[in-house]
């Protein structure tokens, strides 16, 4: 009998050992860390999505109908300013101006036939300026001529790197058919667009900026060598978006840009009095970030916030919140909505230090 009694003792006594252990265990998982979001004055790097565009780039088209004789340039083949790219089979031209150049003798001999006889009042000076127009009228249809058949050789502009070129030799052009592009690409425009909160935001602090650089994330997630420098704003906001383009001028050495690529602009973006939180303390649904807020009953509720830029380890959150609010930190993962916790406070500047220590 004692031996049954001490081992009923023994059952008990680890029975009630495993509760308190699992109860102990339990009170720890239940325990979480809160804190509150802090209001800073700080900056973040905004991206936008970017069109890359040359300083330069515009269509080679004939001015003139006829066979495509020669081609001197290749696709992709850098070119000079005044370098023949294209020949249109010129013969008929070359007649036309042999035509206008015989026309423009026979009215000059014309003229100074009448002349001299006006001068021995033989024909009266009516005569003499028909004369006159005639020649006149020559040598305009001479010049009108030699422009013709100077629209046969097609030249460059400016510097520049030939785009593709869709027609072949011996191909029938006609007036205004598209031969190639043409593009600067010495220095590279990059197109974006900004809302109109942030415009007006730009507008005020630029004028407490050293200096409006941004920088070019290119396609590869490679950032672009050169800074850019913002230097044009759109006069008028799209309706439809409600955005205002900017354009950034990057300088191009090694030619890596091309017209038409696509990119980000990084641009660092100052803000005063903004509400700051951790990273860790959101979570996400569908695209949408949540924090969990708890209220003076110490129960937790999901809230929608909304993010307008990013610094590592914070988000700074336009709308959702207020600095007052106190927000889950730890353990956003193991709730739900409605549940009611215990927890202890962590400031935020000591949740800031901490994630600072962390990132170093």
């Amino acid at each position: 009998m004692k031996r049954i009694a001490m081992l009923a003792g023994l059952c008990a006594l680890l029975c009630h050992i495993g509760c308190t252990s699992k109860k102990e265990e339990k009170e720890e998982v239940e325990k979480y860390t809160v804190t509150t979001p802090v209001k800073i004055d700080t900056s973040f790097t905004k991206e936008y999505v970017s069109q890359i565009k040359s300083v330069r780039n515009i269509e080679i088209r004939a001015q003139e109908k006829g066979f495509l004789q020669n081609i001197y340039v290749d696709e992709g083949q850098a070119v000079k300013a005044g370098q023949v790219l294209f020949r249109i089979m010129p013969k008929m031209y070359e007649a036309e101006l042999l035509k206008a150049q015989a026309e423009e003798k026979s009215a000059e001999i014309e003229f100074q036939n009448a002349k001299t006889l006006a001068d021995k009042n033989i024909v009266s000076k009516n005569e003499q300026a028909v004369a006159q127009a005639k020649l006149q009228a020559a040598k305009a249809e001479v010049a009108l001529a030699k422009l013709h058949l100077g629209f046969t050789e097609i030249r460059a502009p400016f510097d520049g790197t030939i785009d593709r070129i869709p027609l072949k030799l011996g191909s029938l052009i006609d007036e205004g058919e598209l031969l190639t592009s043409l593009s600067d690409n010495s220095q590279m425009f990059a197109y974006f667009n900004v809302s109109e909160p942030e415009y007006l935001q730009y507008q005020t602090d630029i004028k407490d900026r050293a200096e409006n650089k941004v920088d070019l994330l290119l396609a590869n997630g490679d950032v672009f060598k050169y800074k850019g420098n913002v230097e044009v704003i759109e006069s008028e906001f799209n309706s439809e978006t409600g955005n205002i383009a900017f354009r950034a001028r990057f300088a191009n050495t090694g030619k890596l840009l091309r017209n038409g690529e696509t990119g980000k602009i990084q641009m660092l973006v100052p803000l005063k009095n903004a509400i700051v939180i951790p990273q860790k303390a959101t979570y996400e649904i569908q695209d949408k970030k949540y924090v969990f807020i708890v209220d003076k009953n110490n129960k937790v509720h999901s809230q929608e916030i909304t993010i307008t830029g990013e610094i590592p380890d914070l988000y700074v959150v336009s709308s959702g919140l207020t600095a007052q609010d106190k927000i889950l930190f730890e353990g956003v993962q193991k709730v739900k909505e409605n549940d009611k916790i215990q927890f202890e406070f962590e400031s935020p500047e000591s949740v800031l230090n901490h994630l600072r220590l962390k990132a170093e």
